[in-house]
Parts: structure tokens; C-alpha cells; sequence
């Protein structure tokens, strides 16, 4: 049994303003993960099924990797098509903000929301949203966006209106959010919910091959340079670093997607429970970190990256070089003090 976790007066208010709106945009981080793709996509399709005229806007491209999703051809790129996307939002009664708990997540585009008076809803697991919506549902312990979307719908009554398509992306943004169901899925409830998706006749497996376990020879070639010349240990922290720089990206052909779950792999090694890895972007350089047990790399990433997340994934941004980038995380790893994985994990 499933239980009702949101405020009956968040679920009647945001009833009304569904109720109140007729074109509707969702919209997700930059770089979006499977989670912020498919919990968009699905909410799209749920409000194109109640009669609206609900377009999803994204700051920027998918990666490769999930191109695979259902009506991925209807989504508005804001950095492909601005003027569609200005055009849209402009018009929009109703915006929904997924997977992002603050406008600078989703860079110019929200410059451009914010001008809107059309009321902003946020419905994340992210820590401390800020007031920049009007409505907020926010619930950090949740594995995922997906998880809260269907919530939201089963607390409105509408899991009527989650068929296959819809089924396919929520179950994409769980599995990808929580390494197939190996972290931050402990919840009894959150397997009730796999059931009810699969019960809409989608292929789980194919779904995990496709989102999880597909990848080019340049990405296996990438990671596995990445691993074999880039990862530096540091047992007595508990500790991994891998970097990348732009001249070895370009070296293997990089695409969007194709570091996908390499910062997840050096906590396959013993005494490892904690990750950060670098990679340099045109623009900066793209933190992502991983940990298990009571380790947070969350305040890491809040404390020195521009970032967050949660306890045992989070990410942010750096705005220098790559070498100072590295003497940030020497710094970290001085204040960390030498423990073992065991005491960590417990």
C-alpha cells in the first residue's frame, strides 16, 4: 500500500491550477538525466491526455543515450530553438519545474521564466528549494522525480492516465536515479511502484539495456582510459579522483552521455566509498560525486562546486582550471580525515 505523503491542500491547489491552464510547459535541468527527461516526458503525456497543450522546453540537448524515449521528437531545445522556445514559454499558463530546485539549474531559461507571471509548480527531490515557485513539491528522501510525479498522480487521482508511454519514461528515471534499484531505494513502496509500471506491458529489460547498459566504442574506449589512466586512489581517505580534460575528451570522439556511470565505478573497489570526478566542459568544469554509506558529498559539492544533490550523489560546477580544480579536491581530501570504509559504511 502506497501511502499519501503530500498535503491534501498542495494536491487541491495544484489540481486548480491544472484545472485553470491550457498550455502547460515542463521543464528540467541542464544536461538532463534520465530522471529530469523522463519525469518531464511522462507529466507531458499525462497532461496531453487530459486535454492540454503541454510541450516540454529543455536548456539544452538530451544526451544520445536517451533519445530512445518515447515523444522525445516534441521536445523544445532552448539552445536550438530559442525563438520557439520564448514563444512557447510566452505563452505558457502553467510551468512546471521537474528535477531542478532553482532557476539557476537551468541557466538563460530561467531568466526567461522568471519573467512569466504564469504560476511556477516545482516537483523535486532535491534539498532546499528555493522560493522562486509558487507552488512546491519537494521531498528529498524520494529516489527520484519519477517516484514524486507518480505520487502526485496517485494522490490526484489520475493513475488512469499513465499508459505504456508514460510507464516507459517513469521507469527510466527511477532506474537511472538509483543505479537500477542499488542505491537510495530502500523504500518498500518504491517497488510498488515499479509493479504498477510494469504492469502497463513495458519490457524492463529492454528499458535497462537501453538507458543503462548501451554505449559506443568511443564511450567503452573513453571509460576505460579513464579508469586505467586517470583514477587516482587515496585509500587512507577512502577516496577516488578521475579527470578528464577537454584534448582527452576530444581524443575519443566525446559526446553528450558518454561518461554516463563512470564516477560510480571506483566504489566497486574495496575501502573506496567516495568519488569526484572532472570532467571540462567548454564552459567549466562539470563535478559529479559519488559515496556510500554516511558519507555526504552533498555539502562537498554545496561547500566548493556551486552544487548539491543528495547524500550519496550530488554534482555541481567549477570556474577555473583543471589544475586548480585538483587543488580544491587536495584541500578536501587534508580536511578528510583517514577512517576506514567499515566505519563509513555502517
Amino acid at each position: 500500500m502506497i501511502q499519501p505523503i503530500i498535503d491534501d491542500h498542495v494536491i487541491a491547489r495544484l489540481r486548480s491550477l491544472i484545472n485553470g491552464a491550457k498550455n502547460v510547459v515542463i521543464t528540467c535541468h541542464l544536461s538532463p538525466d534520465g530522471d529530469a527527461i523522463g519525469s518531464s516526458l511522462a507529466l507531458c503525456h499525462v497532461l496531453q491526455r487530459l486535454g492540454k497543450n503541454a510541450t516540454v522546453v529543455t536548456p539544452d540537448m538530451v544526451p544520445k543515450s536517451l533519445l530512445f524515449l518515447p515523444y522525445m521528437r516534441d521536445v523544445v531545445v532552448y539552445t536550438n530553438s530559442e525563438l520557439r522556445a520564448r514563444n512557447i514559454v510566452e505563452q505558457a499558463q502553467l510551468i512546471f519545474c521537474l528535477d531542478y530546485n532553482d532557476m539557476h539549474r537551468i541557466d538563460k531559461l530561467g531568466e526567461l521564466i522568471l519573467r512569466q507571471s504564469a504560476p511556477r509548480v516545482v516537483i523535486d527531490h532535491h534539498l532546499n528549494p528555493s522560493d522562486a515557485f509558487d507552488l512546491t513539491i519537494s521531498f528529498p528522501e524520494l529516489s527520484s522525480t519519477c517516484e514524486l510525479v507518480y505520487r502526485v498522480l496517485l494522490q490526484m487521482r489520475m493513475l488512469n492516465l499513465i499508459d505504456r508511454f508514460a510507464a516507459q519514461c517513469l521507469m527510466v528515471g527511477m532506474m537511472t536515479d538509483t543505479g537500477n534499484f542499488t542505491y537510495g531505494s530502500e523504500n518498500p513502496e518504491l517497488y510498488e511502484i515499479q509493479a504498477s509500471l510494469m504492469r502497463r506491458h513495458i519490457d524492463r529489460n529492454r528499458l535497462y539495456n537501453m538507458a543503462m547498459n548501451t554505449f559506443s566504442a568511443d564511450s567503452l574506449r573513453l571509460q576505460g582510459y579513464a579508469l586505467s589512466e586517470k583514477m587516482q586512489l587515496f585509500p587512507e581517505k577512502g577516496a577516488a579522483l578521475i579527470t578528464l580534460n577537454q584534448d582527452e575528451l576530444k581524443r575519443f570522439n566525446y559526446r553528450r552521455g558518454d561518461t554516463e556511470g563512470l564516477v560510480n565505478k571506483p566504489l566497486s573497489i574495496p575501502g573506496i566509498f567516495w568519488v569526484v570526478f572532472f570532467r571540462q566542459d567548454p564552459e567549466y568544469i562539470k563535478v559529479s560525486c559519488r559515496s556510500q554509506g554516511n558519507f555526504s558529498v552533498n555539502e562537498i559539492c554545496e561547500k566548493y562546486f556551486n552544487g548539491g544533490g543528495h547524500l550519496n550523489a550530488a554534482g555541481g560546477e567549477f570556474y577555473g582550471t583543471m589544475e586548480q580544480a585538483v587543488e580544491t579536491y587536495m584541500h578536501i581530501l587534508e580536511e578528510t580525515p583517514d577512517t576506514t570504509n567499515q566505519e563509513q559504511i555502517s
